[in-house]
């Protein structure tokens, strides 16, 4: 039988572990809602047709993506609230560090939904904390044939 104070210092110590674990997972978590709310923002630039704002939610975007960019912000250009219809991203739940696609299915207005890449880096890892850049958006793909083609090695 364990003696009382012996109990009480392995219930604490529970208590303890269960508070870091859960708070490591609710961060590792927040990530993803954090990733949505990055990547709704630079859509809903894009939808306004203002590619500064666009570059400025980027980082590090070449020359190649800035072309892209300004294309991007005249002919996607859309009115209303933008809504996203479906995200399917390789970045998710990853535990350490990452660079992948996330295709994005969006709509505005009552225009046709348009289906984008957008390139997602993840640094760090689920204990010392994880932090989330957007690199790059693609133009337009074919919403029901095409994949992201990956720009970075992840």
């Amino acid at each position: 039988m364990i003696r009382r104070p012996r109990r009480v210092a392995l219930i604490v110590l529970g208590v303890i572990v269960f508070l870091v674990i859960s708070g490591i997972l609710a961060r590792w978590l927040s990530l993803e809602n954090a990733e949505r709310s990055d990547i709704l923002a630079l859509l809903q630039a894009q939808a306004r047709g203002d590619a500064p704002a666009m570059l400025a939610k980027l980082d590090g975007c070449d020359a190649r993506c800035r072309t892209i960019v300004h294309a991007d912000a005249r002919t996607l250009r859309r009115s209303g609230a933008v809504l996203i219809l479906a995200r399917q991203s390789q970045t998710a739940y990853a535990l350490s560090s990452r660079t992948a696609e996330t295709r994005i299915a969006w709509e505005a207005g009552n225009r046709l939904p348009v289906v984008q890449c957008v390139t997602v880096r993840r640094t760090g890892n689920v204990i010392t904390g994880l932090t989330l850049h957007l690199l790059a958006i693609g133009p337009a793909v074919h919403p029901t044939t095409a994949d992201c083609a990956p720009r970075f090695d992840g």
